[in-house]
């Protein structure tokens, strides 16, 4: 369906707030109170993005603000104690900056989320330059998808164009996301195939495959030609 989302670029918030290496600590605090976000990122020049600044970057500086950690802490959380010095965006956020473009998929942006234990991703351009921001709700976004455009989506553009021109087919239905193919299939070998093409469909929760393949035909060795003995 042409309107499913399928990449970055399709659900990413295109208006999004930005602070310069040189913004100071309350500036941060008062963006992200003012915009209602828990990070930003931060950008220089032409508004490549550098780094970010969480609500996990700021907190230091309270938690170190009424005493003085031991020797051991010390050594345990030096780079929160630095942070809790700092004063700038420069010196508070993390870099390099963790981002991804726009052609991006879904799956992958989810991948990289997981892996590097965040919520949201700056997603640039081809020079680097800030064009949105996607969060794990973006993502989230595709699974308010209708069960009937799942339905339609994996009986146009698999199911029919799969068995086009081949009988018997199979049949779609669709329940909280969860897709039931069922029929027979004119090949065996194309069951995982159809599994994994429908799994890959936005929306779609999980898969449950009711398809049969006809019975394969023993082999039964020719008998001998027997010829003219001389």
């Amino acid at each position: 369906m042409k309107d499913t989302p399928r990449t970055v670029g399709d659900v990413m918030t295109q208006t999004v707030v930005a602070v310069s290496r040189s913004a100071a600590y309350k500036e941060i605090v008062k963006t992200l109170a003012q915009w209602k976000v828990s990070a930003v990122p931060v950008v220089e020049g032409e508004g490549r993005v550098v780094g970010m600044v969480s609500e996990a970057d700021l907190l230091p500086k309270q938690q170190y603000k009424d005493r003085d950690p031991s020797r051991i802490e010390q050594l345990r959380h030096l780079d929160d104690l630095v942070k809790a010095g700092a004063g700038t965006a420069g010196e508070l956020m993390s870099t390099p900056a963790v981002t991804l473009r726009g052609s991006a998929t879904l799956a992958e942006a989810a991948r990289l989320m997981a892996r590097k234990g965040v919520k949201r991703l700056p997603v640039v351009d081809e020079d680097g330059r800030l064009a949105g921001i996607v969060s794990r709700s973006d993502l989230l976004r595709v699974y308010l998808r209708d069960d009937e455009d799942i339905a339609r989506e994996v009986q146009d553009e698999i199911v029919d164009h799969f068995f086009r021109n081949r009988r018997p087919t199979a049949e779609v239905t669709v329940t909280e996301g969860v897709v039931t193919v069922s029929g027979r299939l004119p090949d065996a070998a194309m069951v995982p195939v159809v599994a994994r093409l429908v799994r890959a469909v936005a929306g779609v929760v999980g898969v449950e495959l009711r398809l049969e393949a006809p019975p394969v035909k023993p082999w039964v060795p020719e008998p001998p030609v027997v010829g003219p003995q001389f």
